[in-house]
């Protein structure tokens, strides 16, 4: 027996609730066809001030697969598929909203590929099907799936989608989450990094009955902090390390261009050239500082997930061999010529060359001295963190002979 349990998140929805749930009743012919043989139905009222629970209730009477909880203060979003999720039945435990948006005859078709061995099946809007999907929100999607695409290292089209079939034995890996809207967002990203098996059926997307909840700016803004926050848990260096290598192409740019400047006989810049120079040295610092900080936060990642580093952490690696692992000859190469560069620049000015044509010179050496000195510190962190992840491992290797 496999028994699907659609919750439907409901605030204020006297206008759409009933139609709705009617709609998803009248799919289970169509469940059982595809190995699903009983529909739980469960409407979570998130503290309505209308007659969303009333409506419901009445529904409820007459089917005695359908449950109606009720919140008496509103928990947000997420807080109510939560409560529905605790409450359910189901091996397969589905959502969706109750404005109309999303169609709950494509159930079928998403329990047929969790039927089929995938844990977390999403219903895209984003991937084929005919949308009503405002043009400011389709572009708000697009960012955010490509950014999940970029951070977990997966292909995702709709990260933000309200409609979704999730096996209930995963919730504990994809647990905690938020109780505002963000909660599909960061289940998507959870997902990702936990390795969860997961894929994405295309489904269309209807304009709501009633006012949208869903505030553009507000709700973007939260989307992003979110994702990014919860890939920080998982793997830092996707987020700092890219960051990082930000700062350092833009130093190395305005590097270059003065390099150039320097070649072809120019010995003074203009304000924007002190701008460019100012933001150059900011940048680098703070891009190596940046990327070698999301690199020392992904031991203390394994450490907490007792995953031994070296055998990779959560996606796939950007670089076959960690780059952190070079840092202590990449940062003993950089100090040593920074200390050359000095040494010869000084040497120069003290031979009578002017401070005009040495600036430059004694202004490189620091920064390279600086940088160094930076990597070889996280260098060392790094090695003292990599040891103690694999103490366990140490010990039961020596016990074992």
């Amino acid at each position: 027996m496999c028994t699907l349990s659609v919750v439907i998140p409901a605030y204020n929805e006297e206008n759409g609730i009933a139609e709705i749930m009617n709609r998803v009743l009248s799919i289970r012919s169509a469940l059982q066809n595809v190995g699903v043989d009983e529909l739980e139905l469960l409407v979570v009222d998130d503290g309505s001030k209308d007659k969303t629970a009333a409506i419901a209730r009445e529904i409820a009477r007459n089917d005695q697969n359908v449950v109606v909880i009720t919140h008496e203060v509103n928990k947000g979003y997420g807080g109510a598929l939560k409560t529905g999720f605790s409450k359910a039945k189901g091996e397969l435990i589905g959502f969706l909203d109750a404005d109309g948006t999303y169609p709950p005859e494509y159930f079928p078709l998403l329990c047929q590929q969790a039927l089929n061995g995938v844990d977390l099946v999403i219903g895209s809007r984003m991937a084929g099907e005919q949308s009503q999907m405002p043009a400011t929100r389709r572009v708000g999607n697009l960012f955010f799936a490509g950014l999940l695409t970029m951070l977990g290292w997966q292909k995702i089209t709709d990260s933000a989608s309200g409609m979704r079939v999730v096996k209930r034995e995963i919730l504990s890996q994809i647990y905690p989450l938020p109780n505002g809207l963000n909660l599909t967002p960061v289940m998507s990203t959870r997902a990702v990094h936990e390795g969860v098996r997961m894929c994405e059926v295309p489904i269309p997307y209807s304009e709501r009955i009633g006012r949208s909840k869903l505030s553009v700016v507000r709700d973007g803004l939260l989307f992003l902090q979110s994702m990014v926050w919860t890939v920080m848990a998982y793997n830092p260096v996707r987020v700092l390390g890219i960051m990082g290598l930000a700062g350092i192409l833009l130093a190395f740019l305005v590097v270059f261009g003065l390099t150039i400047a320097r070649i072809s006989g120019v010995t003074t810049i203009g304000p924007w050239g002190v701008a460019a120079l100012f933001a150059g040295m900011i940048a680098g610092v703070t891009g190596v500082a940046l990327f070698a900080l999301g690199a020392t936060s992904n031991y203390l990642v394994s450490l907490f997930y007792k995953k031994n580093i070296r055998q990779g952490l959560f996606g796939k690696p950007i670089f076959k061999k960690p780059l952190e692992s070079r840092f202590g000859v990449l940062g003993s190469i950089i100090l040593f010529s920074g200390l050359i560069l000095s040494i010869v620049s000084l040497s120069l000015g003290i031979s009578g060359w002017e401070i005009e044509r040495l600036w430059l010179y004694l202004l490189g050496s620091a920064m390279m001295i600086l940088t160094g000195v930076q990597l070889i510190l996280y260098w060392s962190l790094m090695r003292v963190l990599e040891d103690l992840s694999q103490r366990e491992l140490l010990i039961k290797k020596d016990l074992n002979g």
